[in-house]
Order: structure tokens, then sequence, then C-alpha cells
């Protein structure tokens, strides 16, 4: 079966000024490497619909979501943190950035494609259930692990997130659901302060120093994530796929390359074989050197795919 490749038009809309780092150009970064590759050839394309009120407050609260289509502008741009604003394109990206991941769970759990990649924006892993925070809106990963655990016989869901910064909103949103694993490695310490000491038996956070290079993010990987992940048995598989990591990404320190995200995604293709009939949706996070973005968005998705 194929890798279905999800994204809408209007994730590039969605911006946030010139200067601004999560900018609409990293979708094109991605597919200009896709296309170049002749990996794109390989992929299912479809364009995302937009989640639902249902679909959203599964996981944000009914305040949250109305007071975001109220915050939504005409014109201009309006700020919801220091780092997150909105302009008059920015509800429907948010919109089908969610309902991106809810189209990859469907599609990999009535088995028309093995696994997926959902090349969406604004990215959604700080985004708390009723906080919008560092570049995100609605959280796309939980809206999907929630449509999955409400739609389908599934009782054992893992996410897995490799973006430099810390899922603070992932956590958040799922901290008390023990049928959610949430594994996250991070830098720190750093943006957003947190998760270095908030772990339980199915948070499994990875903290890694500044300067901290592929070597010691695969060993946090071997002696935390995979063991935990094998106690878990998850019956699907999610993935936080930032690549701000990347030892190019300026946004932060850590030291990654690309066959670090190869490694990883390898990883977790062997957990998903064994334990989720190796059923896999991986959504777009950070990245914001745009050469770094492709070539390693590129690399997760050829893992992906198999080929």
């Amino acid at each position: 079966m194929q890798t279905a490749y999800i994204t809408h038009p209007a994730c590039r809309l969605h911006d946030m000024g010139l200067l601004h780092p999560e900018s609409p150009a990293r979708l094109g970064a991605i597919e200009d490497r896709l296309i170049a590759s002749g990996l794109m050839d390989y992929l299912r394309k479809e364009e995302a619909p937009p989640a639902t009120d249902e679909q959203l407050t599964r996981v944000h609260t009914r305040e949250y979501v109305a007071g975001i289509r109220a915050s939504a502008p005409t014109r201009g741009t309006i700020q919801l943190d220091p780092d997150t604003a909105m302009n008059p394109h920015s509800l429907e990206a948010a919109l089908h950035a969610a309902g991106a991941v809810v189209r990859a769970t469907e599609l990999v759990l009535e088995k028309q494609v093995e696994n997926a990649f959902c090349a969406v924006r604004p990215p959604g892993h700080h985004a708390e259930s009723a906080r919008a925070m560092g570049f995100c809106i609605f959280n796309n990963i939980a809206v999907g692990v929630a449509h999955a655990l409400a739609k389908y016989p599934l009782t054992r869901i893992a996410i897995a997130d490799f973006d430099v910064h810390h899922g603070n909103g992932t956590e958040e949103i799922f901290r008390d659901d023990k049928r959610v694993m949430l594994c996250s490695s991070f830098q720190h310490p750093f943006y957003p302060h947190s998760g270095a000491d908030s772990g339980n038996e199915h948070i499994i956070n990875t903290p890694l120093p500044a300067g901290s290079g592929g070597e010691a993010f695969r060993a946090a990987v071997a002696e935390h994530w995979l063991p935990a992940l094998e106690r878990f048995r998850p019956e699907m598989l999610f993935i936080s796929a930032g690549f701000d990591a990347h030892r190019e990404d300026d946004m932060a320190y850590l030291n990654l390359l690309e066959p670090d995200y190869a490694w990883v995604t390898e990883q977790l293709k062997v957990i998903a074989a064994r334990h989720a009939q190796s059923r896999i949706v991986s959504a777009l996070e950070g990245g914001y050197d745009l050469d770094a973005l492709g070539r390693s968005a590129q690399t997760h998705i050829k893992v992906l795919s198999g080929l």
C-alpha cells in the first residue's frame, strides 16, 4: 500500500509576517525536494478536509474553539501569543491542518494506505486544550489521536515527538489518558521550558542538553522510548515530525542529521509493524532552515514509504 501525502492550499496562505520563521515557504521546500527526487510520484496525494468542531472539541475546550473562530481577522493580523499570529487565512489553514490528520487517520485505519504524512501548517504540538502558543493554534496530532479513539476500536495509541521543542500541548491534553503514550525528545532547558520532570508511566520525556547530536538522541530513544513502546504495545502510532533539531537549523542547538531522522523513523516502523499492523500517521511540526527541512522531511517520508 502507498504512503499518503496530505496537505491543503490554505496552509500556504497562513502568514505571520516576512520575518517569522514559521513561513509558507516551509511547505514549498518539502514539496520541491519530493518532486526533484521523484518520490512525489509514488505518494497518494490527498487534499485535507477541514476539521469539524466535533473533532476539535475532543481535545480543545468549546470556549477555546469558539474564541479562535471569533478572533479570526478579516484583514491584517492579530496576535494570539507573542509568537503566534492569525491573518485572514489562518483559521482556514488551522482547520485544514487538523483535518489532514483526521483524514490520514481514516485512510490508515480503513486500510487504504499503510501510513501517511501530513504536510501542514500551522504546526500543533504546543497548542494546549485552551491555549494557542509556539506557532500552534490547534493540536493537529491530538485531534487525530482523539478521532482514532472515538471512532475506531482502539485502546492504545502512541505518539512519538522528535521536534526540538517539548510537545507541551500534547502532554497537557493526554496527561491523564492512559490510552495514549507520548514519547518526546527535546532540547532542555529551552522553550517552552517544560517536560524535564513531568513524565509518568505513559509520558516518556527525554530532555537533551544543547549541543547533543545524533549519538545522544539515538541513545535516548533506544534506552527510553523503545522499551516503553514495547511494553505499551500501541495499536497505532502517530509522529510529531519536527525537523528543527537539525544541525543547520538555527532555531535551537541540537545537531541531528538526515541519517538520524531515517534511523528513528525506521525504529518506529519496526514498533508499528510488530504491534500496530504498520499503522502510522505523521504530521509536520517544526523545521525552519528550508534546505535542511526539505532534505530531512524527504528522508523521513522515503523511509515511511519503504522506497
